[in-house]
Parts: structure tokens; sequence; C-alpha cells
């Protein structure tokens, strides 16, 4: 009798551990889709509901609801005084929050769309050293509001050719190589997340210095806001912007990482030159900066165009490796072009070198420069 008492026992016992067991895997399976499910569509509220599965290289951040009271007070109810730019999204803002934070506020008249809160989440979601920072957004009263962090300094473009531009500020080789670094790993990230992301409206306008002149770029997927109206706006600004779209972009609207690579490299054109590329280099020339610097593939040529607020503080070799990998960029055809990762590896092996050799040439400087010095009229 106690022999069987313990075999049912056992038996008992042993189905009482294989339901436990079963119970445990049910658990986490239901739990693991719960999560996957959170994670590819969010909860049940419209507005934090997650527009795109990104891959594991993103970190999936909350983009903040902001109410337009807020952004009212922010901005002074959106005085002129308050107004710092305009976009093709539309007018840009600079606003306080509450919390003692300044940010740029983009806004626009647009209908209330699920479709707008989900691009604004997988942006918020993009986080990099050389990326400015989309922090949120607001849909009201047939109003769109995009709030990014403000960076303080302006646009790249604002000081090597702008309306405050004062005519005797110098920004040495260096200073330039690292700027164009910075922007490079910026770009560079955005082809590298899953799903890859295309910047689509690369320009030196668009590459922003904080106070630590920094590069961080401005807009990134902001295209995809616009859809089939991407191309409007202020008719000045799109045809100063046009020099800066690929030839396949220009032709057939046909973007790719390539396409990107070809702005970046009319950005470079403007960073050596120390101009806008939509000028004319040379009195004698009817072809703008671009056209003309294809069409002068040698070095000696090309070298006519370098900024000569620069001086002398940079090598030969620095200065000819940077301008051939600027030609290379803006090739015509796209196939040609590098990709931004080698752009990345190129400048930084440039930028190390000319750090090297302009140092015992006892032309250098320290490699962390602070911002106020970075632009100072020259002597």
């Amino acid at each position: 009798m106690s022999s069987s008492a313990a075999i049912i026992g056992g038996a008992a016992g042993a189905v009482a551990l294989v339901g436990i067991v079963i119970i445990l895997v049910w658990f986490c399976l239901y739990h693991r889709r719960s999560v996957l499910r959170t994670f590819e569509t969010g909860s049940s509220d419209p507005s934090t509901e997650v527009g795109r599965n990104v891959g594991v290289e993103l970190t999936l951040r909350d983009a903040r609801r902001f109410e337009m009271e807020e952004l009212s007070v922010a901005t002074k109810n959106f005085s002129s005084k308050s107004l710092i730019g305009e976009g093709k999204f539309g007018e840009v803002y600079l606003g306080l929050l509450n919390d003692g934070m300044l940010v740029a506020i983009k806004k626009r008249h647009g209908a209330t769309t699920q479709e707008f809160v989900e691009e604004v989440r997988y942006l918020s979601s993009i986080q990099h050293r050389n990326l400015a920072s989309l922090l949120g957004y607001c849909q009201e009263n047939g109003m769109q509001f995009l709030i990014y962090e403000y960076i303080p300094n302006g646009s790249v473009s604002s000081h090597l050719y702008g309306a405050n531009q004062v005519s005797r500020e110098k920004l040495e080789f260096k200073n330039r190589l690292s700027i164009a670094l910075g922007a490079a790993k910026g770009l560079a990230h955005l082809h590298s997340i899953s799903p890859r992301l295309l910047h689509k409206n690369f320009k030196t306008a668009n590459v922003l210095v904080d106070e630590n002149f920094i590069p961080k770029i401005a807009d990134a997927g902001l295209r995809n806001f616009l859809g089939r109206v991407d191309v409007a706006g202020p008719s000045s600004q799109v045809a100063a912007d046009e020099i800066f779209l690929a030839p396949e972009v220009r032709e057939f609207r046909r973007y790719s990482e390539k396409s990107d690579v070809y702005s970046f490299g009319v950005f470079l054109l403007d960073l050596v030159s120390g101009q806008d590329a939509m000028d004319l280099p040379l009195a004698d020339s009817s072809q703008n900066l671009v056209e003309w610097v294809q069409a002068h593939q040698d070095y000696n040529d090309i070298s006519r165009i370098i900024d000569p607020r620069m001086g002398t503080s940079f090598t030969a070799e620095g200065m000819e490796e940077f301008i051939q990998l600027t030609v290379r960029c803006v090739d015509s055809s796209s196939e040609r072009r590098p990709s931004m990762s080698y752009v990345v590896m190129e400048l930084d092996r440039i930028l190390e070198k000319e750090m090297s050799l302009t140092t015992i040439m006892g032309e250098g400087i320290s490699t962390v420069t602070p911002g106020s010095q970075l632009f100072k009229a020259s002597k």
C-alpha cells in the first residue's frame, strides 16, 4: 500500500511540475508578444503610437506632446520678435519653455493626422552627438508644430557668407575640417540605422554649431512630413536649395544615400571656398561653383577658389586631399560617389594628419578650441 501511495504521489508531483513549467512557458511567450506589440504599435492612446518598426540600433524615445498654450507662452504669442527664420516646413520661432529650456519651434498650417505623430516619434528616437534633437510636437487648431533643441551659434553658412557675416572673420582649415567631420558623422549615422534614413535636404544652412562649435545637422527627415509637396516654399529658397540636389534628384526626384553624399560635397565646397556655391567663382565664368569644379579637376585650377581668409595655416597635401574628396562627392555619377562612412574615414585621416603636420610646423592650434575663438577677426 505504501509503495502504491508513493508511486501515485510521485506521479502527481510530476504532473504538477509539468503544469507549472507549461504555465511559465506560456507566461513568458505571452509577455514577449505583449512587449513586441507595445514596441511596434504603442498603447491604445493614438498620441503615443510608434510609427515605424525601428531596428535594434535605435533606442525608443517617447516624443513629448506639447500644448499649444505652452508654445504660445514660450514665444510670446508667436511674436515677430521671436521669429528667427522660415523654411520648407514653415516659420521658425525661438521659444523659452517653463523649465528654462530654449527650443526652436517650427510652425505650419496642417490638419491633425496620426501619420504626423508617428513620424515625429520615429525621428525623435534618433539620437546622435551631431544631430539636432527633435523633442516633440503639437497639433491643435489646424496647426502643426515641431519642437527641436535650440542650437545657439546658428548655421555654418551664416559664419561663412551670411548676411551678418563680418568681412574680416576667419576660420582656419583645421576648424573647417573638424566641422566637416562632425557633420559627416551625423549624416553617416542616419545612413547606418535600421531602417535607414535619408536626409534629403542637406545643405550648409542646415549644419548648425553649438556653443562649442560642435556641428549638429538639422531637419533630418523633414521632407517625410512634406510628401509630394516637398518642393513648396519661397521661390528664392527653392532656387538656393537646388544646387545641393544631385542630378538624379533634380531630374527624377530619386533620393538615395548617394544623393545625400552629393549634397555633402556641395557643403564641403562651401567650406573650402568660404562662399555660397550659387555664386560664381571667377569673373570670366558663367558656371556656378559646383559646375566649375566639376569642369576643373586639376588641383592647381581648383586651388584658385580656396578661401583666402584661411591664410597659409594648412598643408598643400591636406588641402589637395580635401579637394579631391570634395570632387568625388559631387561627381555627376552616383555610382562613383563614395559612401558617407568612407567620407568620415577620409576626413578623420586628413584632420589627424593636418593637426600633426601643422603643429610640427609651428602653425598649429590646440585640438580643443573655445567656440568663441574660432571665428575671431584676423589681426
